[in-house]
């Protein structure tokens, strides 16, 4: 049973989280609406949602004018990304990033929608897409050692070079 809940009770970070909620649920309902017409999410989800997070990591690169990963720590994984996500950041330097998630809106939204643990851990996973695009755009690949999604406690990620 996937554990996922929000200490911090900020009526503007909560505003976020239903941000993101809304967007999780635009996936669950594109992937549920695929299955049901016979086609498999992964056969191009995870394509679109990596092509996304290209889009997006070039942008972060061109914004932060450099492809280090103290870039990316500073254009994607400000104050308040670390406070939506209740996140730690573990080390930062040129070549390697690591930093843990202790809540997941993403998550929280497949929750609300009623998805079993086993559709979550597929969601996170072609969401997760997203991140690993990004670190495409620095040159970096993305280690997930654990996810909420998985039933993990956490969400470590560790982007390297």
């Amino acid at each position: 049973m996937i554990k996922n809940e929000a200490k911090i009770k900020n009526p503007l970070i909560e505003a976020v989280r239903e941000q993101l909620e809304h967007r999780a649920l635009w996936l669950y309902y594109l992937t549920d609406e695929a299955k049901k017409k016979g086609l498999d999410p992964y056969d191009f989800a995870a394509d679109a949602i990596r092509r996304c997070g290209h889009f997006n990591g070039q942008n972060l690169v061109y914004k932060g004018k450099t492809d280090s990963l103290k870039g990316l720590k500073k254009t994607l994984f400000t104050k308040p990304a670390q406070w939506v996500f209740e996140m730690d950041i573990i080390d930062v330097q040129d070549d390697r990033f690591e930093l843990k998630f202790h809540y997941c809106p993403l998550v929280k939204a497949w929750q609300k929608a009623g998805c079993t643990d086993e559709e979550i851990r597929v969601l996170c996973d072609l969401a997760m897409c997203g991140d690993r695009g990004i670190g495409d755009k620095y040159g970096a690949e993305l280690d997930l050692p654990m996810t909420i999604g998985n039933g993990d406690d956490i969400c470590h990620l560790i982007y390297h070079k």
